[in-house]
């Protein structure tokens, strides 16, 4: 798949614990979103934030907390991803969704081509270093 140019990213804000059928709901997101051949998603946890409620969640050691921040990032093509808000309307009981169009631009990593001088190398990947050494 080719994902180049205008796209949208979702961005779903969360709590850690917040959760869909005993496992995290991130992980439903997620895992939903494959299924649909989204372009990709990503699960951040966050160390300390606030939402709706005011209150300070933070990972510090003196006030461990259970309800720590977890944003999903989710970019694809706009067509794909407001066709995938109707199943976050079934996941998510409470929490904050934004939508922005962003530029994508994919950097792939090219697979080399093995010659049989390169095959001298170790592994082939330093086809430069196939030359002749002066002995």
């Amino acid at each position: 798949m080719k994902l180049h140019g205008p796209a949208l990213r979702l961005t779903l804000l969360l709590r850690e614990n917040d959760t869909w059928h005993h496992k995290p709901l991130y992980y439903e997101i997620v895992h939903r979103a494959h299924k649909a051949g989204l372009a990709g998603a990503t699960v951040i946890r966050g160390i300390e934030g606030y939402g709706a409620s005011s209150r300070i969640h933070t990972d510090r050691i003196l006030s461990l907390s259970d309800e720590l921040p977890v944003a999903v990032t989710i970019i694809d093509s706009e067509d794909k991803i407001r066709a995938f808000l109707p199943q976050l309307d079934e996941l998510v009981p409470e929490g904050l969704v934004t939508l922005d169009r962003v530029e994508v631009i994919r950097y792939i990593r090219h697979s080399v081509q093995q010659t049989s001088a390169d095959a001298t190398v170790a592994g082939g990947a330093f086809p430069h270093y196939a030359q002749e050494r002066p002995g």
